[in-house]
């Protein structure tokens, strides 16, 4: 007969069992179960002892160490329910919130240019276009000569760019990757989101149809200028795109970011990277220190634009007697100016906040077309 009797079982369940009703947390109550349903522990080491015995003690012995080790791992399972809950009822006591307080501190803002770009990305999102970006700091392929401005052109000195010194350049003839500037080459503070056009169109096939927002530098500060302003650019290229595209998709943009039938008229100008090109006036009149758009008898012009000029294709790789489209830019600051009726584009970088409890925006509420912008 075995050494192992029932007798010894039922101690060895209520020494067990004692243990686990003691354990304190989790791990004090897996160490318990290790020690008993391990690889090496208690009740194992006496399961393996069953291939010693005999056929008659195997008959009574194995259905009590099956059932003791069932018995076990029940009562282990039983406890670790029960710490498990014990702690989450701590947890929750402790992280309590009393809704009934009043609020100490106050809430902050939303960025009135930030406001205005997310509003810009609701309606333009609206119309099938996504977002894209581009780094601040520009070589000058990307920013002047693949838009049409080649070296020498009176228009770059337009632009009041912020050059940055050039870096050495490398071993001569060393190879560089694909789509990267030459070491070396000038390189300048974004004069506008423009780069990011050309950024997709390098690397994205027609159809085309997205918004540049960002931040862009140029040598000017006065009441309506700042050495660091903001833009949104769009671009839409594909077959068989026309002027008519392009004035639908303005008109219908001012309407929903003014949230007014506004009338708009299309002047012919000049840019280097569209022809023909056109400049967007709206109608607007004004009271006292006030704009309001969409009325009077007066003309403000908010943005440029034109159809995509055939060297800008061309440099960006793609066929301009297959595709052809549209760009468009426009000012974010100007637009929160006019919308939310601030005197001094200065007065948005200055940092002072009370200007930002005048004129934030509660971030917690989300731009929508349906429930309105602001």
């Amino acid at each position: 007969m075995s050494d192992i009797a029932i007798s010894d079982i039922e101690a060895i369940r209520s020494r067990f069992q004692a243990d686990i009703d003691a354990a304190i947390d989790l791990p004090a109550l897996d160490a318990i179960r290790v020690s008993a349903l391990g690889k090496k522990g208690e009740i194992s080491m006496m399961m393996r002892g069953l291939g010693k015995m005999s056929p008659e003690e195997k008959t009574i012995m194995g259905p009590a160490l099956n059932g003791l080790k069932n018995d076990v791992a029940a009562l282990v399972e039983t406890r670790k329910t029960a710490l498990e809950n014990e702690a989450l009822d701590a947890a929750l006591a402790s992280e309590t919130m009393d809704m009934s307080l009043p609020l100490s501190r106050k809430t902050g803002t939303l960025h009135p240019v930030q406001q205005v770009m997310e509003e810009m990305a609701v309606i333009f999102s609206d119309m099938g276009f996504s977002v894209a970006e581009g780094p601040d700091i520009e070589d000058d392929f990307h920013n002047f000569t693949a838009l049409n401005f080649p070296p020498g052109h009176p228009a770059r000195d337009m632009h009041d760019t912020f050059f940055m010194v050039p870096e050495p350049i490398g071993e001569e003839g060393a190879e560089r990757p694909t789509g990267t500037q030459d070491v070396g080459e000038q390189k300048v503070l974004r004069t506008h989101t423009s780069p990011v056009q050309i950024r997709t169109m390098m690397s994205q096939k027609p159809p085309i149809r997205i918004i540049a927002p960002g931040r862009t530098y140029r040598c000017d500060s006065d009441q309506t200028h700042t050495p660091m302003f903001h833009q949104v650019e769009g671009l839409v290229i594909g077959e068989d795109i026309h002027m008519g595209h392009l004035k639908g998709c303005l008109m219908d943009f001012v309407s929903a970011f003014f949230e007014a039938d506004v009338e708009v008229r299309f002047r012919p100008h000049h840019f280097p990277f569209t022809e023909p090109s056109a400049e967007m006036d709206v109608r607007y009149e004004r009271d006292g220190a006030s704009i309001k758009i969409g009325q009077g008898e007066d003309w403000m012009e908010i943005l440029g634009c034109g159809m995509v000029h055939p060297n800008v294709l061309t440099a960006c790789g793609i066929d301009p007697d297959v595709y052809q489209g549209f760009a468009f830019g426009m000012g974010v600051d100007r637009l929160a100016m006019l919308k939310y009726g601030m005197p001094d584009l200065r007065d948005m970088f200055a940092g002072d906040p009370r200007w930002l409890g005048h004129y934030g925006f509660n971030p917690l509420v989300q731009a929508s077309l349906e429930s309105g912008l602001s």
